[in-house]
């Protein structure tokens, strides 16, 4: 899709050449933790003509763009949750005012993993709410821009495209040989179930992911989600020996072996490092979550949402290279956009515990390092889908 880039300004700027900038959340659930489970997104209706949006509105002097995105969706839609800080793109539409004139508008889109529906919020009596499909929520809105950044957050065709159960499979298809080649491969050695094994830990990343965003949130519940997120690394680290033992025992496989390896390594790495900020909270009894590990966390949240819809992708990797560079390169941003936190976040603990609690600026620079290691091996995984890609697409 086509994306656009504008300096940001504020409605007032006296600059009338560039377009107005508002920001927008996408609120989204998924039904479990699966790598094609279903994505559904949240539309509102708008208060002056009915017609379907996403939650919007003017950038608050003083607040962060994902930050203010969070505000409009819940005062719009009544929805709250873990919003990415790293925009998943933009739109434009033609906003009418009340003089009669009709501006042009840009708006940057932040996702944001809704935890909780409130009952009642500021515009219930408003707004109409409602969960929608990806394809229903495309249909259902006007601008074409925004159209197409629904259907691309999570592309079900991609996913059906790429259940082609085996590389040998995909050749029988395409040659017509039917039960003749059948028979030819049941004489050749196992495949092994590499695509399953790589689904399987990208389920337990999406759910460990999720427990590190709610340990976050602070609250009595935190051991709770520790707990959880203990046991997620156990799982991976279970998968991971069986890739690593299935590597070693099949004779044909999708992708090189080291690939193979290097992968589901940069994968397992993601989790362990969860594993590392969860402990490291749990010994530092941390209870005072910042607002820029709050931010980080809603980047992992997303990343892991990304990687998970990469991995039934690579069961075709010819055809739908473009797709996973697409999601590639969303991971390098956000990875990149996650350093400029963790640095900001650093220099806010510094400027307020430097020299009146320097133990407490020693236990957060330690959180913010477990937090970049995470959002680090998910530009790894990154790395190692680009390079599965180059060769085989």
């Amino acid at each position: 899709m086509q994306r656009r880039c504008f300096a940001a300004i504020d409605a007032t700027d006296s600059n009338w050449t560039r377009p107005i900038r508002q920001i927008a959340a996408l609120p989204y659930r998924t039904a479990g933790t699966a790598t094609d489970a279903t994505v559904r997104v949240m539309l509102v209706t708008s208060r002056g003509t009915g017609r379907w949006v996403i939650p919007k509105g003017n950038i608050d002097a003083g607040m962060a763009p994902h930050a203010a995105a969070a505000g409009e969706a819940e005062e719009e839609a009544g929805v709250c949750g873990a919003v990415c800080p790293t925009r998943l793109g933009s739109y434009r539409y033609r906003k009418r005012r009340s003089n009669g004139a009709s501006l042009m508008v840009d708006v940057d889109v932040f996702p944001l993993a809704v935890t909780r529906e409130l009952d009642s919020w500021k515009e219930q009596e408003q707004r109409e709410r409602r969960w929608f499909s990806l394809a229903e929520a495309a249909a259902a809105v006007d601008e074409p821009d925004l159209r197409d950044l629904i259907r691309s957050f999570a592309t079900a065709e991609f996913t059906a495209a790429a259940r082609r159960t085996t590389m040998l499979g995909t050749v029988a298809e395409r040659s017509k040989v039917g039960s003749m080649f059948a028979w030819f491969q049941r004489l050749l050695p196992k495949t092994g179930n590499f695509f399953e094994m790589f689904e399987a830990h990208a389920r337990t990343i999406v759910a460990a992911a999720d427990a590190t965003a709610r340990m976050l949130e602070g609250g009595a519940a935190a051991p709770d989600h520790i707990r959880e997120i203990i046991e997620r690394e156990h799982d991976a680290d279970e998968i991971t020996r069986n890739v690593l033992q299935t590597v070693r025992k099949t004779f044909l496989t999708p992708f090189d072996r080291a690939a193979i390896t290097s992968l589901i390594g940069a994968m397992d790495d993601t989790v362990d490092e969860m594993q590392a900020a969860a402990q490291a909270i749990d010994l530092y009894d941390v209870t005072d979550i910042s607002p820029e590990m709050k931010d980080m966390a809603a980047i992992i949240v997303d990343a892991a949402r990304v990687a998970s819809e990469a991995m039934p992708l690579l069961r075709d990797v010819a055809r739908n290279g473009e797709r996973l560079h697409e999601l590639t390169e969303r991971l390098v941003r956000m990875e990149s956009h996650a350093d400029e936190i963790h640095a900001a976040g650093l220099k806010r603990s510094l400027q307020e515990h430097g020299t009146s609690d320097t133990l407490r600026f020693v236990i957060d620079r330690e959180i913010y390092k477990h937090l970049e290691r995470i959002v680090d091996a998910f530009e790894d995984v990154a790395d190692e889908i680009d390079g599965i890609v180059i060769d085989h697409s």
